[in-house]
């Protein structure tokens, strides 16, 4: 079905509830986020020649008109092809073309530096802050939303590209169906009173979760900043009430930082979603000391968004089970609309407790990858997904990431997990961020190196580290190498670039 019936039908039940708000100030109501929404449909279909099957690329930063120009593409029956605001103009422009966008949407001087971009010519460009989007959502409008099938695509993400070019992960309309519905379930309960707020990239993750709320006639909240700023969303969350947020790792522990030296307790907040990358246990617990029950862990990929495995609210709160550490350093167990394994290189089933590649599939798993046939056949084999994670899962289904299969080091031949290793280093106070990777040696095949961001106040002792891994975890797993530097080299999701370190170190 066409996502955007959903948006149809709750202007049709919720038509004077608050749709979409700028900060604390309602902006648009659902009748009103529905009738712009089909009049820019209708100027897409009349002015850009859209329909079924084309697609619009949108790249700008959270706003409100985001929504609005998702829900009219899909109300053409056109697929959204949504870029992270943070990437630079030319790997836009190469997302873009690669994509074979018919139109793209975006904002200021992005919108002008692609009018210009010579790849691009001939392809037209709205610049949501100089070109009239409001004139545009003036046109006549189509009558209802276009008919699509659950295999028709909706939304063509790209993946981060931490190594190579990205590729254009396809999601249908079946996919996102299945998506949506299985938060209900599996992640938190939502209804009319909520508040989804988009502090991360709507491009990503954040803007996944916008169906739940549509569906429910919830409110749509961009902050004024655009993006994530810790302080905003304690002054916003309590005034606006029943919050709900999807954040990377890297900002959950901002914001408990932040909430730590004003005192804050998430007044205001209802649920944090937190996935993208590895939270480790102890800034979870910390979270949860600080901020209190409010956060709900997922793990999954483009190829299978938002949905491989869940660890509830409740269970992410837990301190009485025997094994709640264990649990709180897992993902959860299987969505409810998937199933897991954990298989060998063979695609063999790996007994509970082993480490394996985990394998997925189910109604979330994608189409394909947009033009790229190899690549699709490399990681959809045999019915299912093979993400390319390393993990295990114990008797009762809860699975724990080890570490994405190229990221496994193999020293002595012996397999080394650097998450595991970045777990106990993150244990010590002296440590703020830390990555580690294996670097090439001619006696062991590799050796363990820890790139280390100190905390503010501490100095730069290896041997205290040493010490400190010793004590927690097997002699062969502990660094050989200790690199302290400034900060981690992250993607625009916020996502660490081992494959950088790595290139330090052999450029050294």
């Amino acid at each position: 079905m066409n996502p955007a019936l959903w948006l149809e039908r709750a202007a049709q039940r919720y038509p004077d509830s608050p749709a979409l708000l700028s900060g604390a100030e309602i902006v648009a109501d659902y009748a009103r986020f529905y009738a712009r929404t089909l009049g820019l449909a209708g100027a897409l279909r009349d002015v850009y020649g859209l329909g079924a099957g084309d697609h619009v690329a949108i790249f700008m930063s959270n706003r409100t008109e985001y929504l609005e120009v998702m829900y009219a593409a899909w109300a053409v029956g056109a697929a959204v092809v949504p870029i992270n605001a943070k990437l630079h103009v030319r790997e836009a422009a190469w997302i873009i073309g690669n994509a074979e966008a018919k139109l793209i949407v975006s904002a200021g001087t992005a919108a002008d530096s692609l009018r210009s971009d010579p790849d691009l010519a001939g392809r037209p460009v709205i610049d949501v802050d100089g070109d009239g989007l409001d004139a545009l959502c003036q046109s006549d409008p189509v009558p209802s939303p276009a008919r699509l099938s659950q295999d028709d695509r909706a939304w063509i993400f790209y993946s981060s590209g931490t190594t190579g070019r990205p590729k254009g992960v396809i999601q249908t309309c079946g996919n996102i169906q299945a998506m949506t519905l299985a938060y209900f379930v599996d992640v938190d309960a939502a209804d009319q009173t909520d508040a989804a707020l988009y502090a991360a990239p709507m491009s990503h993750g954040a803007g996944c979760y916008n169906f739940v709320f549509t569906m429910r006639g919830a409110r749509h909240v961009v902050p004024l900043s655009g993006g994530f700023d810790p302080a905003e969303i304690e002054t916003l969350a309590p005034d606006i009430g029943n919050v709900c947020l999807f954040a990377a790792p890297t900002m959950v522990r901002r914001m408990v930082s932040q909430a730590r030296l004003s005192g804050y307790k998430g007044d205001g907040l209802k649920t944090i979603v937190y996935g993208g990358g590895p939270m480790y246990v102890a800034d979870i617990v910390e979270a949860v000391d600080v901020m209190g029950p409010r956060f709900v862990q997922i793990y999954g990929q483009a190829e299978s968004p938002m949905t491989i495995t869940a660890l509830s609210r409740s269970l992410v709160a837990d301190r009485t089970h025997p094994r709640w550490r264990t649990r709180l350093g897992s993902v959860g167990t299987a969505h409810s609309c998937v199933e897991v394994m954990i298989a060998d290189q063979e695609g063999r089933e790996l007994p509970r407790g082993e480490i394996g590649e985990i394998l997925v599939r189910g109604a979330t798993v994608m189409a394909g990858y947009w033009r790229n046939e190899e690549a699709s056949r490399q990681a959809l084999r045999g019915g299912w997904l093979w993400t390319g994670d390393m993990g295990a899962m114990d008797e009762d289904g809860f699975v724990t990431l080890h570490d994405r299969s190229k990221d496994m080091i193999i020293s002595g031949g012996t397999n080394i997990y650097p998450r595991e290793i970045e777990e106990v280093l993150l244990t010590h106070p002296a440590v703020a961020q830390v990555s580690v990777v294996g670097q090439a040696d001619a006696e062991w095949g590799e050796t363990v190196v820890a790139f280390v961001v100190p905390e503010a106040g501490f100095t730069q002792d290896e041997a205290l580290l040493d010490a400190h891994c010793l004590a927690h975890i097997a002699r062969f797993k502990r660094p050989k190498r200790y690199v302290f530097i400034d900060d981690l080299p992250k993607n625009a999701y916020g996502k660490v670039l081992k494959t950088e370190l790595r290139q330090r170190l052999q450029a050294r």
